[in-house]
C-alpha cells in the first residue's frame, strides 16, 4: 500500500533573521567555481548553463535557482529535513515528526562521505552553488538554513511532488498516535491546512506522457510528449551543458540538480507519478513491559526502539524545542495506530542510488545506458515513458519494486508478527511491467493502469502480482487511448494539439444517466429543467472560453465527484471509471436531477445568471502578491481540471474571490522529436521569471493557454541568435 506526503512550496509565516557567514576557504572557492561557469538566458528567459565539468554546470544551476526562486529552493529541504515548524510554527509540526522519522540524516552524511569522487563534487557543487548566492546577496535573509551541506541533496532524491512515501498512512494518524502518547501535547496546534496544494490531496494527481514510434510520425523519427501536472511554477525549464557530456533540457524541481523530465541528443523521459506499491504498514502487536514497549515477532517479543527527536517550533519571535520520542520496529518508523496495533512504515525514502539513478538517465546516450541507469532499482514514485533517436519508444511501470506474497492484499496494513510478511528482495528490471517498442506504435500512460497502456501491445496483468500495478482506469486514459489509436503522420504540431485535446471523456458516461432520468421524469421536473438540459444535450463535449455547457457540466460533475464514498484505499481511488460507474448504478434519477438543479441554482446564486460563459469565470491570473484578485488583469481559460478526462489539467477555484483561478495542472510540457538533430518545443506555466516587473513573468502565459509552444533551443549556435543576458554566476 502507498501513499505519498506532499511537499509545500508556499510562502507562510515569517520568521527571525539569520545572517549567513563563510569561511575565506569558501568564498575563495565559490568564486573560482564561478568564473568557470556561463548562464545565457535566451528571449524567454530560459537559463542555458555551461561549464567545463559537470559538478561546474551543477554549481551554476543551483545558484541559478536561488537566483530566480530562493524561497522554492528553501521551501523544498525544510521540507525534505523535517524543519518546517521552524519556520511556520506549530501547525506543521507532525509533518516534521513524519519527515524526521522515516528519512535519516545519519544515512544522509555517510553516505556522502563515502560516495566516489566526482559523485562528492556534485554534491559539494550543489551546496556551493546554493552558498555562493546566499554570500553575495545579504540581503536575502533564509527562514532556517544558514549554511547548506553537500548531504542535504541525499534528502531529497526524486523530483516528483509527493517524494516521501507514507503507504496510506495520515498526518492525522501520526499526530493522533504521537499526541496520545502523551508527547508534545498542550501548546501543540491541531494540523491545519496551510497551502492549496494540501487541498489537492483528495483531487486527481495528474501527468500525462505519450510516446510514438518511427512509424507514426511524420518525420519518422520517435517522438514524445512530456506533460506533468503540478502546481503552478513548481519547476524551472533548463540546459545543462558540460565539457564532460552533459547536454540535458528540461524541468528541474527547486533545489535539485537533475533534470527530473526531459531531454538530452539522443533519448528523453516523462515521469508520470505511480501507484506501484513500493511501501508497506506492518500491524504491530505491542505489550508494554516493565515500562517499555515490545512487539510480537515469529512468537518472540522484540523491544520496540526509541529516537529522540528534537524539532524546534516557531512561536512568535522566539523558537522552543520540542523533544518527542519516535517508535520503530525492525519494519521501519512507527507513524500511527489503527484497531490497536500500532502500524510501522516500510519503505525506500530516498536513498544514494536514488540520487545517483536519477542523475545518471540525463547522461545515458542509447537505451542501454538508460536501462542500466535504472537497473539501480531505486525510483520509488515514478513510471517512465521513454524514446530516442534509435526509434525506441519504452514506458516502465515504477522501477523500484519488493518481492512480497502476491496472495497478500497489500493495499492494506499487514501483519508484522510473521516473517511470512517480509520483503524477499527487488524485482529485477526485467520483471516490472513494461511495454518495449510495441506493435501499435504508441505509448501512453496518464497515471492510469499500464495494462491499456498500448492498445493490444498492453502487458497482460495476468502475468504480474496485483502489488505491481493496483491502480485502475482513468478518464484522461480513455481519451488519450482514443486519439493514439489511429494516429498516423503524427507532426510535432500535431502531437501538441492531441496533448492539448479538451474533450471531457467523463461526460460521455455521465449525461447519458443524466439525461435518462430526465426523460423519465415528471411534467414538473421536465418543465423546470428544459434548458439546463438542452444546453448540455446540444453540448459537443468539450470545454471552451465561450461554452456555459462547460460551466454547468463541471458545476454538476463536481457534484457527482463529491458523492462518492471515500475510497477504502489510495490504490482503490485509481478506479476512477468503475467508481463513476458504481455511483450512477446507485443514484437515483431524481438524486441525478436534483443535484442538476441544485448546480444551476448554485451559479445563479454566485454569477447571478447560471448561463455563465466558463471563460468568464475561469481564468490565469499569476499576482505579483500572491493574493487572486476579481478586479486585476486576468485571461480566461478554455481548459478544466483533468478529473473530467481532459488531457490538458487546469485546476481552479475561487479564493476568496467569485471568479475561478488556476492554481495547478499543466506545467512545463515539451515535445521532442529525436531525429539525427533533436527538434523540440515547449511551454511553461505564465513565464520562466518570479519577478513581476520581468517581461518573463507572464510571456508564456498565453502559448500556455492555448497550446502555442516555443522553440526550444538546444544547440548553443542557436541560443548565441538569442541571448537576452550572459553573465557569470555572482555577477
Amino acid at each position: 500500500m502507498k501513499k505519498k506526503l506532499t511537499a509545500l512550496l508556499f510562502l507562510l509565516s515569517p520568521v527571525c533573521v539569520i545572517a549567513q557567514k563563510f569561511t575565506p576557504a569558501e568564498i575563495s572557492r565559490y568564486r573560482q567555481q564561478a568564473k568557470t561557469v556561463t548562464i545565457i538566458k535566451d528571449n524567454w528567459g530560459v537559463p542555458h548553463i555551461y561549464g567545463p565539468t559537470d559538478a561546474s554546470v551543477v554549481f551554476g544551476l543551483l545558484y541559478q535557482q536561488c537566483e530566480e526562486n530562493f524561497q522554492g529552493v528553501e521551501r523544498n529541504y525544510l521540507y525534505q529535513l523535517g524543519r518546517q515548524a521552524e519556520a511556520d510554527g506549530a501547525t506543521v509540526l507532525y509533518t516534521d515528526v513524519q519527515l524526521q522519522m522515516i528519512t535519516d540524516t545519519a544515512y544522509a552524511i555517510k553516505a556522502y562521505q563515502t560516495s566516489p569522487l566526482w559523485f562528492k563534487k556534485l554534491m559539494n557543487a550543489f551546496a556551493d552553488g546554493i552558498n555562493y548566492y546566499l554570500y553575495k546577496h545579504p540581503e536575502v535573509k533564509p527562514k532556517v538554513f544558514k549554511h547548506y551541506e553537500p548531504w542535504y541533496a541525499l534528502m531529497f532524491t526524486d523530483g516528483s511532488v509527493n517524494a516521501t512515501v507514507t503507504a496510506g498512512l495520515t498526518l492525522r494518524e501520526t499526530e493522533n498516535f504521537y499526541a496520545g502518547m502523551g508527547q508534545a501535547t498542550g501548546a501543540v496546534a491541531p494540523h491545519k491546512i496551510t497551502s492549496p496544494q494540501e487541498l489537492l490531496d483528495e483531487r486527481e494527481i495528474g501527468s500525462n506522457g505519450f510516446a510514438l514510434s518511427p512509424a507514426k510520425t511524420a518525420s519518422g523519427h520517435a517522438m514524445l510528449y512530456i506533460n506533468p501536472h503540478v502546481p503552478f511554477y513548481f519547476r524551472d525549464e533548463v540546459q545543462l551543458v558540460s565539457n564532460e557530456g552533459l547536454n540535458v533540457y528540461g524541468a528541474v524541481t527547486w533545489g535539485q540538480f537533475f533534470v527530473y523530465q526531459g531531454f538530452n541528443q539522443h533519448c528523453g523521459w516523462m515521469h508520470t507519478s505511480s501507484n506501484a506499491d513500493v511501501g508497506d504498514l506492518y500491524a504491530e502487536k505491542v505489550s508494554k513491559k516493565d515500562g517499555k514497549w515490545y512487539y510480537e515477532y515469529n512468537g518472540a517479543l522484540k523491544p520496540v526502539t526509541g529516537r529522540k527527536l528534537t524539532i524546534n517550533v516557531k512561536d512568535g519571535d522566539k523558537v522552543t524545542p520540542k523533544v518527542i520520542t519516535g517508535y520503530y520496529t525492525h519494519h521501519g518508523p512507527v507513524l500511527g495506530s489503527r484497531d490497536g496495533k500500532w502500524l510501522a512504515l516500510k519503505a525506500n525514502n530516498q536513498s544514494y542510488n536514488a540520487l545517483l539513478e536519477s542523475w545518471l538517465i540525463t547522461k545515458a546516450n542509447n537505451l542501454g545506458e538508460y536501462k542500466k541507469a535504472m537497473n539501480l532499482l531505486s525510483n520509488g514514485t515514478n513510471n517512465t515513458v521513454y524514446a530516442d533517436d534509435k526509434g525506441n519508444i519504452v514506458f516502465w511501470y515504477g522501477n523500484f519494486m519488493p518481492k512480497r506474497d502476491p496472495k497478500l492484499d497489500w493495499t492494506q496494513p499487514v501483519d508484522g508478527s510473521t516473517i511470512a510478511t517480509e520483503w524477499k528482495g527487488l524485482h529485477p528490471l526485467n520483471e516490472i511491467v513494461q511495454v518495449i517498442n510495441p506493435v501499435t506504435g504508441w505509448i501512453e500512460n496518464c497515471n492510469s493502469t499500464p495494462y491499456t497502456s498500448s492498445g493490444k501491445s498492453s502487458p497482460d496483468k495476468t502475468k504480474y502480482p496485483a502489488y505491481m500495478a493496483p491502480d485502475g482506469q482513468n478518464f484522461r486514459a480513455v481519451n488519450a487511448i482514443r486519439l493514439l489509436s489511429d494516429a498516423k503522420n503524427v507532426t510535432m504540431d500535431g502531437l501538441i494539439a492531441k496533448g492539448y485535446d479538451q474533450y471531457l471523456s467523463i461526460f460521455d458516461v455521465l449525461l447519458p444517466a443524466l439525461f435518462n432520468a430526465y426523460n423519465k421524469a415528471d411534467a414538473g421536473t421536465k418543465a423546470s429543467l428544459a434548458e439546463p438540459i438542452i444546453v448540455l444535450q446540444q453540448w459537443d463535449r468539450r470545454s471552451a472560453v465561450h461554452s456555459i455547457a462547460t460551466t454547468l457540466a463541471v458545476e454538476w460533475g463536481n457534484s457527482i465527484i463529491l458523492a462518492m464514498p471515500r475510497a477504502k484505499s489510495s490504490e482503490d481511488g485509481t478506479y476512477q471509471t468503475e467508481r463513476i460507474g458504481i455511483i450512477l448504478k446507485n443514484m437515483s434519477d431524481k438524486q441525478l436531477l436534483n443535484l442538476l438543479a441544485e448546480s444551476v441554482q448554485n451559479l445563479q446564486t454566485r454569477y447571478g445568471i447560471w448561463k455563465t460563459e466558463w471563460g468568464d469565470i475561469n481564468r490565469y491570473q499569476r499576482p505579483a502578491n500572491g493574493v487572486f484578485d476579481d478586479n486585476a488583469p486576468s485571461i480566461p481559460v478554455g481548459q478544466v481540471s483533468s478529473a473530467f478526462g481532459e488531457l490538458p489539467s487546469f485546476v481552479s477555484r475561487t479564493v476568496d474571490t467569485k471568479k475561478r483561478y488556476g492554481y495547478s495542472g499543466n506545467s512545463f510540457i515539451a515535445v521532442v522529436d529525436f531525429g539525427p538533430k533533436v527538434k523540440a518545443r515547449s511551454i511553461i506555466t505564465g513565464g520562466q521569471s518570479f519577478d513581476p516587473t520581468s517581461k518573463h513573468f507572464t510571456d508564456q502565459a498565453e502559448g500556455y493557454i492555448n497550446g502555442k509552444f516555443k522553440d526550444v533551443l538546444f544547440y548553443k549556435a542557436d541560443v548565441l541568435k538569442h541571448v537576452e543576458k550572459s553573465y557569470h554566476p555572482g555577477e
